[in-house]
């Protein structure tokens, strides 16, 4: 597959996959593997040669966000975060702004890891912290306490100078009173970015296998709008669905996914999508090529978009998949989706309201159907 030189101007992404953790939370449904990596540089030298193999087709594009996700990959030692890291520097043009993120948990850290992992080229941490309460932490199958969150915290804040935070919430029996008092706490730890995932019990997970219950669909509903209302004010303006943080500092590589830009899926629970010769392809492990149809991408944009404030911008979705996205929904039934204030829809761009994404799901099937 030869490079698509209309590709070329576009942001362009890797992401690395480590699945190892120290345990498996019971609400995660994402691949992962409770257990030690037995022989991490060898596994190391497989990362490098399929990122070897993917260079001579993507070489000429200029790599602007590194990701490195999990599983937990703060459990990579430093000394191969960067093997990796100049790899890409010496194999793609690195954008000299590109951002390049680690995930971490608060418990994985020997004494000097935050300042290793800044020494070996991560400019951006994002640290899964996930409550703020040891409670919660405990239902939650998180490993570490509240203490070795702040102590966590305080080293992330010292090493970066951009840094997020993930939290859940909509835990069972969870009061607004409690998510506002934990907000209340989240804005004052001084991140630049927060991630608020609603909980949801997703099949074959060890909280649906013991029958865990979600939290009531509106009083989910109730605590989202208080976290919308509340962080915006708090200088953290919703961006997508459950990111907020201001322009400066939003997640520029997740920012890939849900514009629809190319990234490479580097592991054996990552994915990629190329654009090459003018066709689609889905990048899965180990180096297999799905080709998709431009209606099949045209609808992942469609998914993904809509999950962004700021929507789909409509001429960048031509760029994409080559359909204009007027031509392409549904547009008798946009036209009632607009009437009744769930959707705007202008020459520019298709965009949920703030009515809209509380049904964004149904928004998506019906435009495409």
């Amino acid at each position: 597959l030869r490079q698509d030189p209309a590709t070329i101007g576009f942001n362009f992404g890797i992401y690395i996959h480590w699945p190892f953790c120290l345990s498996k939370c019971p609400y995660c449904d994402f691949y992962s593997r409770a257990t030690k990596c037995d022989n991490q540089n060898s596994l190391i030298d497989e990362y490098l040669d399929d990122l070897n193999y993917y260079c001579e087709m993507t070489n000429k594009r200029t790599v602007t966000s590194i990701f490195f996700g999990g599983g937990t990959p703060s459990l990579i030692s430093p000394h191969n975060i960067e093997r990796i890291i100049n790899f890409i520097s010496k194999n793609w043009r690195l954008s000299p702004h590109a951002e390049i993120s680690l995930e971490a948990n608060p418990n994985t850290q020997t004494p000097t890891m935050f300042s290793d992992l800044r020494h070996a080229g991560i400019n951006r941490l994002s640290l899964g912290v996930q409550a703020l309460n040891d409670a919660d932490l405990k239902f939650l199958g998180r490993t570490h306490s509240l203490q070795e969150a702040f102590s966590a915290i305080e080293q992330v804040t010292k090493h970066f100078a951009n840094h997020s935070m993930d939290l859940i919430y909509a835990r069972p029996q969870q009061t607004l009173v409690q998510w506002q008092t934990e907000l209340q706490q989240a804005v004052k730890l001084g991140f630049k970015h927060l991630s608020l995932y609603q909980l949801t019990i997703e099949e074959n997970t060890i909280f649906a296998k013991k029958g865990i219950q979600a939290l009531e669909e509106q009083q989910a509903t109730e605590l989202y709008n208080f976290t919308n209302q509340f962080l915006n004010h708090n200088g953290y303006p919703r961006y997508e669905v459950s990111n907020y943080a201001p322009k400066d500092t939003q997640c520029r590589h997740n920012l890939l996914y849900w514009q629809g830009d190319d990234y490479l899926g580097i592991g054996k629970g990552a994915h990629g999508r190329l654009k090459r010769n003018g066709k689609f392809y889905a990048l899965t492990h180990k180096r297999e090529f799905e080709e998709l149809s431009p209606q099949e991408r045209a609808e992942e944009l469609m998914i993904m978009g809509l999950r962004l404030d700021e929507g789909i911008n409509k001429q960048h979705f031509f760029e994409i998949c080559g359909i204009h996205l007027d031509d392409f929904i549904n547009s008798e039934k946009a036209t009632f989706l607009q009437n009744t204030n769930l959707i705007s829809n202008n020459k520019n761009a298709l965009q949920a309201t703030e009515l809209g994404f509380l049904v964004l799901n149904h928004i998506i099937e019906v435009l495409c159907s």
